[in-house]
């Protein structure tokens, strides 16, 4: 009447997002139709100037960008999740495992004592043709029977247990379900702004597409001055490492592994942007910055809302290459400082990883992870 219930542990919970949240929206520009409104946030203009054009769609992708690091960052919530589910699980199947052990040597124990029974001890003594073996006998039958109420003890308290592993993990199972709702939602988000985007940017002439592209979707102000630029990056003492900027100037990182870092995001430049994506062939911004320390053996979190706490705050001024450098009011971007007054980012679907100055988003802050 006691069912073994370690069979889920055959099939193996199917992991949430995983190539199908991380599948590629990278926008085609080139020969895109033309459209003259879009869903989602109202009709667009026809009159739109193409300066107004490239306005709106860097302000799409801000928010797309947005909706991508709380998509991210319910991803990883869903992934501890699922793993802490699927731990607890295993837990109670092994329980469960020793719990039937238990049972079925209480059950030897019950038959035996069926078998030898009923009879009482003052008659199986009087007869017993050896009353010296049947009185050790007895002896041995009451510590069985001490023995025995331990073991039912011990079974009672693995029921306990396995029913408090049932509850974790329906507590854990309700949580997945509301972080899957909540990836649904944002990835619902996500494809509205980049398909207005798309349909925005479909207006331009190729030429005008094209040159949106070669300056990443910035917007036309500079919000640092490119004199300040110049001097962002100060000489670290000497022995540490260096990384090459893209004028050939020579800046120092603070550490090894500052460098170790700064030299994958060179490696990575030309990759695609992808959102919710962490390497090694796409990235979204943040993704990039945590696959660049991941290589340096660092462990970063996910979003740029939990990255920009997650070392030291440096100011402009003190910037050296493998500085994390933000922007917007929100946190929502994430770049890795190279030297300079320059970074390597994955700016939006318009463009792959690239060498970009830090002057052409608004900045919001820096950390020095290590």
């Amino acid at each position: 009447m006691w069912a073994l219930v370690a069979a889920h542990r055959k099939s193996k919970q199917r992991s949430i997002g995983g190539n199908t949240a991380r599948t590629a929206v990278t926008i085609a520009l080139a020969g895109a139709a033309t459209a003259t409104g879009f869903d989602g946030i109202g009709h667009a203009d026809p009159q739109l100037s193409p300066a107004q054009v490239k306005a709106k769609v860097d302000k799409l992708y801000e928010e797309a960008e947005v909706a991508t690091q709380k998509y991210d960052g319910a991803k990883e919530k869903a992934d501890r999740t699922e793993a802490h589910l699927g731990a607890l699980r295993d837990e109670a199947a092994r329980r469960e495992d020793r719990l039937n052990s238990a049972r079925e040597a209480l059950g030897s124990m019950a038959a035996a004592q069926y078998r030898s029974g009923g009879l009482d001890p003052v008659v199986q003594l009087a007869l017993s043709d050896r009353p010296d073996q049947y009185l050790e006998g007895a002896a041995f039958a009451e510590r069985v029977g001490t023995r025995q109420s331990a073991e039912v003890a011990g079974v009672r308290k693995q029921l306990r247990e396995i029913e408090q592993l049932r509850g974790a993990a329906h507590i854990e199972l309700a949580a997945l379900k509301s972080r899957q709702t909540e990836l649904k939602q944002q990835k619902k988000v996500i494809n509205e702004k980049l398909d207005a985007a798309r349909r925005l940017l479909a207006r331009l002439t190729p030429e005008q597409r094209t040159q949106y592209v070669e300056r990443g979707g910035a917007g036309e102000q500079q919000h640092v001055s490119r004199s300040s630029a110049r001097d962002l990056a100060p000489v670290a003492p000497s022995g540490t490492s260096g990384a090459t900027s893209a004028g050939g100037a020579t800046t120092a990182a603070p550490n090894s592994r500052a460098a170790a870092a700064v030299a994958y995001a060179y490696s990575k430049l030309g990759s695609p942007y992808v959102w919710g994506a962490t390497g090694p062939d796409a990235f979204d911004c943040s993704g990039l910055a945590q696959a660049a320390y991941r290589s340096a053996g660092i462990s970063l979190p996910r979003t740029t809302y939990s990255q920009i706490n997650a070392g030291q705050r440096v100011t402009l001024s003190e910037l050296r290459p493998g500085d994390l450098v933000f922007f917007y009011s929100g946190i929502t971007h994430v770049g890795i400082y190279v030297g300079n007054g320059q970074m390597i980012h994955a700016p939006n679907p318009s463009a792959p990883v690239r060498l970009a100055p830090i002057s052409e988003m608004p900045f919001a802050g820096a950390t020095r992870v290590v």
